[in-house]
């Protein structure tokens, strides 16, 4: 099954749930950051785990972010953590979880902070809003329905 990757600036876009042997895709699409929000085993044991994504992402030479948020109980903290990463991060970065809505609410909500920060709600209305693309999520849906 090919890569699902929803791109939501040019320095990041998100995947769901990847495996070891989607790295090399990754690597040849140019990411040079993979963030993980999906705790291990949180899909059982059919999931891969983090160290075995970290070591695929290793050899590839993409730099490799494990931060798992456990789905609709994301925390401040988490939400400062990530925006340290991904100021820090070689981009573009590739987010992923289980269906990729959390790696794009942990982006969202970093950019909503740093805009409330500098004071420009409108920064912050565009960010929430392209979290909420109903156009995608419908997209989204039509193709795994249909793939």
């Amino acid at each position: 099954m090919a890569l699902s990757i929803t791109k939501i600036t040019d320095d990041y876009s998100t995947a769901p749930q990847i495996t070891p042997n989607d790295i090399a895709e990754i690597a040849q699409l140019g990411f040079k950051t993979i963030i993980n929000n999906r705790p291990d085993l949180e899909g059982g044991a059919e999931q891969p785990t983090s160290s075995a994504i970290a070591e695929a992402a290793k050899q590839h030479g993409i730099h490799y972010i494990y931060m798992p948020v456990v789905p609709n109980q994301i925390q401040d903290s988490q939400v400062e953590t990530f925006s340290l990463a991904m100021s820090g991060a070689p981009k573009p970065v590739l987010g992923f979880c289980r269906t990729g809505n959390r790696a794009s609410q942990m982006f969202t909500r970093a950019n909503a902070k740093s805009a409330n920060q500098a004071n420009n709600p409108f920064q912050a209305m565009c960010a929430w809003m392209k979290s909420k693309c109903l156009i995608t999520r419908f997209v989204r849906w039509v193709k795994a329905k249909y793939e």
